[in-house]
Order: structure tokens, then C-alpha cells, then sequence
């Protein structure tokens, strides 16, 4: 089903945590929508925000379409000031272009609690020089993603993980962009099962 590695303390017992999760270029999906509820009944906190103001695209081309007309420092903005409203003490929890918030602040915004980053990963030196003390960062991405495995993105997930105190990498075998949203064209019900208890695992350990 996957590939893995892993950096990883013992577990101390489950807490829950409060999520702030950032959608895709496609909007806040009804897939989405599930992840987050997901997230709520297992006990945890969960906000997220919706950037496209209701918004959603049948494709990546047309939601990046939307947001290369919104502006991208603008979107980043306003994810901003959603975390500003918050507590520190977040996990930050991005798929795909909202990877670009969640992994920020995760590097940048003192507190963290930990940070999930699906599809995409940035190099080490995008946002902070290094990753963050006392941070721990979960990482999935398909083995059949062209823009997770193509364009650098697994290499980044690599040196993040390997830069954190507490990180996890995990692959999937034969799964595509956004598979774990069942909106998507590319959902893989398997893989996504996969990955929610992997969250679940992270969230009650952070």
C-alpha cells in the first residue's frame, strides 16, 4: 500500500488538539468538509477556513486560475490573520497549495503544536532556515503524484523530516494528486482510510 519512513519519539498518551487545516486550490471540497469532521468526532478542534469564500473548482487548473486572480500574497493574508485569531498551540494541517500556510506557520509563528502536510511539501529555506524545535511534522504524498514526486516536493518532505525532532514521511503507492479527498477525481477510499489514522495517530500523541 505505501512506503515510509519515519523519526518518531514514543508516544506519551492521547491529548486532543486543535487543528487549523487549509483547503486545496480546488476550495473547501465537500472531501474536505469530511476530513475536518473527521477530525471533530475523534474529539479534536478543528477550523477551517474557507479562502474562496464558497468557491469550488472541477480542476486544478480552474481553482488556480481563481487564485492566481485573487492573488496568492492575499490568500496568505488571510490565512494569516485566521491563525492570529487563535491560540499558538495549533497543529497546522495544509493539502496541497494550502501546504504554503500551514507549513509557514508551522516554521514561522511561534507555538506550533505540530504541522500535516498532504501533496506538497516546501524546501527547507522557503519560509525559516531550518524546522523548528519541538515541532513534529507528518508528511503523505501519492507515488503516482507528478507534482509531489516531480517537481521536488518529495525531496523536500525528505529533509524536513529529517531536520524535525519528531517526523514522518509516508507514500502511497499508485495514488494521484489529492487522493485522500473523496472529492477528488483521485481518491483512493484505501489510501485516505490509511492516512485519516495515521492523522488521528498523530493528532493524540502531539
Amino acid at each position: 500500500m505505501d512506503g515510509s519512513t519515519a523519526r518518531s519519539p514514543s508516544s506519551t498518551g492521547a491529548r486532543m488538539a486543535e487543528v487549523l487545516l487549509f483547503h486545496h486550490v480546488q476550495g473547501l471540497t465537500p472531501g474536505l468538509v469530511d476530513v475536518a469532521e473527521a477530525l471533530r468526532s475523534a474529539g479534536h478542534t478543528v477550523h477551517a477556513p474557507d479562502l474562496f469564500d464558497g468557491r469550488t473548482f472541477a480542476t486544478i487548473e480552474e481553482g488556480l486560475a481563481h487564485a492566481q486572480s485573487v492573488g496568492f500574497a492575499s490568500l496568505h493574508e488571510r490565512a494569516s490573520e485566521v491563525a492570529a485569531a487563535l491560540p499558538d498551540a495549533l497543529v497546522y494541517v495544509g493539502f496541497s497549495i494550502g501546504v504554503m500556510d500551514a507549513q509557514r506557520l508551522a516554521q514561522t509563528r511561534p507555538g506550533a503544536a505540530g504541522a500535516v502536510l498532504l501533496d506538497s511539501c516546501a524546501p527547507l529555506g522557503e519560509f525559516a532556515p531550518g524546522w523548528p524545535a519541538g515541532v513534529p511534522v507528518q508528511i503523505h504524498g501519492g507515488e503516482a503524484d507528478s507534482f509531489f514526486m516531480d517537481e521536488g516536493d518529495v525531496e523536500a518532505a525528505r529533509q524536513v523530516v529529517e531536520a524535525a525532532d519528531d517526523g514522518e514521511l509516508f507514500t502511497y503507492a499508485g495514488c494521484g494528486h489529492l487522493f485522500a479527498d473523496a472529492s477528488s477525481e483521485a481518491y483512493d477510499a484505501d489510501a485516505a482510510a490509511l492516512v485519516r489514522q495515521r492523522v488521528l495517530d498523530f493528532l493524540a500523541r502531539v
